[in-house]
């Protein structure tokens, strides 16, 4: 994978928003024929329109990741369990809590309850049957056909276009951390979920793609799970087990050619109770990938550029800060920007740093406000290379 070797690069963690008329097709199961063509489209449209902004290395939008209406939560998770074998869709009560359910342990949650209570916080129990995956047979990699059509298009879509690089997303192996029936302990069960996403893994990578591996697992179980505690003992012994299982899943896949990406969740709310980077750091730097992408805009982890200078980044590998939120509809001045890749490149060296979002910008704000960030972002990146080399992009 490319770093700024002169000047700084720009990118962006993925999903990015949606045509109407796609989620529409997604929405109401178009024939086969019809959404395949479209898709196509739209994914030429959305490597043209990143180019448009300024942004160096592209994907497809994750167009190709279909939007699900059976669980609320995004399609970086549940694409997943279409393209894998032993899960069964159930249906849970109408008033069944999805999020209480995994974030009742949540110290954040517990001291902002009145807030969480509210219908801005999507904190409240469903209008409508939700319907979630439980593992009830063996799990095996069954998206061969549709991995191969996603990398079909982003390649067609680059056809013609400058760009310095192209990746795919795909989602870590502990995507499901919910233990299922058929497996005798929830170890068991994730490492046959490592086996089978690294078929999906090799398959961007042998294509000559970038693979980003989405982790927002790491440091959100310590949220879900350990924030009232505050047991960071028990926390790192999990974490740790984690970090292993995240590289029995890249086993084999070039690490050159990985980008690992960790969030601290796209809910709107408070953050109060994150886990603070500097707990994980040393071990995000073991996962077997090139680049690290890190929230660096969230009011919670901006000033995490610190710790980066207390831990030791290893030879050839780079850091992809976030300098705009997809948090807030606040447009992010280019100055802002720049000040915040400055400060990543005096930490680590400019070559090692590549400008990002903290997040998806899909469905997470409007999309007229994702495509300015993204202008935004690479304004601000043009400006942190002219104070970093001393000359502009033009010279």
């Amino acid at each position: 994978m490319k770093r700024s070797t002169n000047r700084i690069l720009t990118t962006h963690v993925g999903s990015l928003p949606r045509p109407a008329d796609l989620m529409e097709m997604y929405r109401d199961q178009a024939p086969a024929e019809k959404l395949e063509a479209r898709l196509t489209s739209a994914v030429a449209e959305v490597v043209r329109q990143q180019v448009e902004a300024g942004i160096d290395v592209v994907n497809d939008g994750e167009y190709g990741k279909p939007m699900s209406d059976e669980v609320d939560y995004g399609a970086w998770a549940t694409y997943v369990y279409q393209r894998v074998s032993g899960f069964e869709m159930r249906e849970l009560p109408k008033d069944f809590n999805l999020i209480h359910s995994f974030m009742g342990g949540s110290k954040d949650r517990r001291d902002f309850a009145d807030y969480y209570a509210t219908p801005e916080a999507y904190a409240g129990p469903s209008t409508r049957p939700i319907r979630f995956p439980v593992c009830v047979a063996p799990i095996r990699y069954t998206g061969h056909d549709t991995i191969q059509r996603d990398i079909r298009n982003l390649k067609a879509a680059l056809a013609g276009q400058n760009v310095e690089e192209a990746f795919m997303t795909a989602t870590v192996t502990g995507v499901n951390i919910i233990p299922g029936e058929y497996y005798k302990t929830a170890d068991e069960q994730g490492a046959a979920v490592a086996e089978a996403l690294r078929e999906e893994y090799k398959a961007i990578t042998d294509a000559g793609l970038s693979l980003q591996v989405d982790d927002p697992i790491l440091v959100n179980i310590y949220e879900w799970r350990y924030s009232i505690s505050g047991d960071m003992a028990a926390f790192r012994k999990w974490a740790e087990g984690h970090i292993e299982l995240v590289n029995h899943a890249l086993a084999g896949v070039p690490e050159d050619k990985i980008r690992y990406h960790l969030c601290w969740g796209s809910w709107k709310g408070p953050h109060s109770t994150d886990l603070p980077l500097r707990q994980v750091l040393d071990l995000i730097v073991k996962v077997k990938a090139s680049q690290y992408s890190v929230e660096a805009a969230n009011p919670q982890h901006e000033h995490e550029w610190k710790d980066w200078k207390q831990v030791k980044l290893p030879a050839g590998k780079a850091v992809v800060p976030g300098v705009v939120s997809h948090k807030t509809n606040v447009l992010e001045h280019p100055e802002v920007i720049a000040d915040r890749i400055v400060r990543y490149a005096e930490a680590l060296g400019r070559e090692n740093v590549i400008a990002g979002t903290d997040c998806g910008m899909g469905g997470r704000i409007h999309s007229q406000i994702a495509w300015a960030k993204l202008r935004a972002l690479s304004e601000g990146a043009a400006q942190a290379t002219k104070q970093l080399w001393g000359r502009s992009l033009s010279a």
